[in-house]
């Protein structure tokens, strides 16, 4: 099935995120992804119906390259959607994923602060996951879409920490960036989330 780029659920600007860096992320490097994760697709799909696979191999061959690409793609199109979807509040906490964050880490401030704080020491992803495994809220980085993450984490809360998120905005100033994130963020969906992932 073909994937299609999903639209944004906001209206730009955001508090500190200009219009000019949405549009560049959502409508050219998340599309870009989308792209991606269809032509690999394709490209798999036509590989398991029959074509010959005997050069298959863990050096290099095209299904290991199209595998390892398959993964990258899909979850740059995944993460850069939980990372769109929650944005365009106003930064307010309440609700039962606020209360369930507030006991696990002794207040909404501690995990704001653990939060960032990973987000700074990242070079690309910072996730707050329902750990089906477990049964408890985690936070995982990952410094690349198919790093990092935890089979069995279902994500509720997704930062983007690559300079493209930031970099025409803030240069360099990614703690700034992050503070202004929490600003944008709309704790309703978030917390949406957090209702179906622990169901």
């Amino acid at each position: 099935m073909k994937t299609e780029n999903k639209p944004l659920s906001f209206s730009a600007p955001l508090q500190g995120i200009s219009e000019k860096t949405i549009t560049i992320h959502h409508d050219k490097l998340y599309a870009g992804y989308v792209a991606k994760k269809n032509e690999i697709s394709e490209r798999l799909t036509a590989l398991s119906r029959g074509e010959d696979l005997s050069s298959a191999n863990q050096s290099y061959s095209e299904l290991r390259a199209l595998k390892d690409g398959e993964t990258f793609a899909t979850n740059g199109v995944y993460l850069h959607e939980w990372y769109f979807d929650v944005l365009g509040g106003n930064g307010q906490t309440s609700g039962i994923l606020v209360e369930a964050l507030a006991e696990k880490y002794g207040s909404v401030e501690n995990f704001m602060n653990y939060f960032s704080a990973c987000g700074m020491a990242a070079r690309g992803w910072v996730v707050l996951a329902w750990d089906t495994h477990d049964k408890m809220l985690r936070v995982y980085t990952g410094d690349a879409h198919n790093q990092g993450g935890v089979w069995g984490c279902l994500p509720i809360l997704v930062l983007d920490v690559y300079e493209h998120a930031y970099f025409i905005d803030y240069g360099s100033d990614r703690k700034s960036y992050i503070a202004d994130w929490w600003k944008n963020l709309n704790w309703e969906k978030v917390t949406e989330l957090y209702t179906q992932a622990i169901k």
